[in-house]
């Protein structure tokens, strides 16, 4: 099986092309009055949706989506808090290329996927038409206040993180090519003056509004272009890609799609050259895979852009059979995965 249920458990972050860490820390007698509650602050350059959950009466109610700006804090929780265990779940904005980066942990909770809610999380989430995401668990120990950093591999702080907010919208717009670095120099100046004049928006126009005028026309932006795939099943899935690269071919992976979850797998218009997909299902049954599936490409066990699709087995890859997608239309493709799609589970 690929990636090994382990492995999943492990690295389903990483797998998802980008995860997202934390820090806690309680506020002090000076920072207790100013945090008020439990603060999510923001040091990445992604736009961020976060879920909390907090333990009452006999359950744990779960709410979401607070909006993290890049550089920006938001309260999740009003005070006073109840010191002990609470938890926390965020995703990247879908405006980002690249399919969603998550944070998360190992303790499921229910979340509605579509749009703001607060529930009393079931044992069963599909009961209720909700769906199940792994949260980490946060221990608050201070009532009057607590602040949650939310950090990625590159280190930024909450300038820096802004700045760099800035940059990633921007490219993700299809306006910078520049590095996400978080130092706003000639090129990002030039980038985010286009912008505005593109769109009409003064010069002084803030950081936030810049951040939010952005993150909606990069959204529509990536409705326009590119391959996006959706798990239409209630399982999880592994996905890939290949395609044509060059004069040779690429296979790609892996993208963690959740039940109703969707990821943009390639961020720029496709041109007429075939593409093909792959996925594996997770079920209490085991494995499924693909039913049409049957051009071999190389795949490994980790995240992997492998060139060239023969002897994938003498350069330390495993050989896995792609289905075909239809042509793209428009620079576009949009590619579902149905329960129908899967075979019966390998024994």
């Amino acid at each position: 099986m690929v990636p090994a249920r382990l492995f999943s458990k492990v690295c389903a972050a990483a797998a998802a092309l980008g995860a997202l860490w934390l820090t806690g820390l309680g506020a002090g007698a000076a920072d207790a009055q100013a945090a008020k509650g439990w603060q999510l602050c923001n040091k990445t350059s992604y736009v961020i949706e976060a879920s909390v959950g907090r333990y009452e009466g006999q359950g744990v109610v779960v709410e979401g989506w607070r909006r993290l700006r890049p550089g920006s804090c938001e309260t999740a929780l009003e005070g006073p808090l109840r010191p002990g265990i609470h938890y926390l779940f965020a995703r990247s904005s879908n405006a980002h290329r690249g399919g969603r980066r998550i944070w998360g942990g190992d303790f499921p909770l229910c979340i509605d996927t579509t749009g703001s809610f607060s529930v009393e999380s079931p044992k069963e989430c599909t009961t209720m038409g909700l769906e199940s995401r792994d949260f980490r668990p946060v221990l608050i120990e201070n009532r009057n206040g607590w602040k949650t950093s939310l950090t990625e591999t590159e280190e930024f702080d909450m300038e820096k993180a802004g700045a760099a907010g800035v940059q990633r919208l921007l490219a993700d717009a299809g306006i910078y090519n520049g590095n996400i670095d978080g130092y706003i120099g000639r090129k990002t100046r030039a980038a985010i003056g286009e912008f505005l004049s593109q769109n009409s928006l003064d010069a002084d126009t803030s950081d936030a509004d810049l951040i939010d005028v952005l993150e909606q026309i990069a959204q529509e932006r990536g409705r326009n272009i590119g391959l996006t795939l959706c798990n239409r099943t209630r399982n999880r899935i592994w996905s890939a890609i290949a395609r044509r690269k060059g004069e040779g071919w690429e296979s790609r992976g892996w993208w963690l799609l959740e039940s109703g979850g969707c990821a943009r797998v390639i961020d720029e218009p496709l041109l007429t050259a075939e593409h093909f997909v792959f996925a594996e299902m997770e079920t209490e049954n085991g494995t499924r895979t693909l039913k049409n599936a049957t051009d071999p490409f190389c795949v490994s066990r980790t995240q992997f852009a492998i060139m060239g699709r023969k002897d994938c087995t003498a350069a330390a890859y495993r050989e896995a059979l792609f289905e075909a997608t239809p042509p793209a239309e428009n620079r576009r493709l949009l590619f579902e995965f149905f329960d129908r799609d899967f075979k019966e589970p390998e024994s």
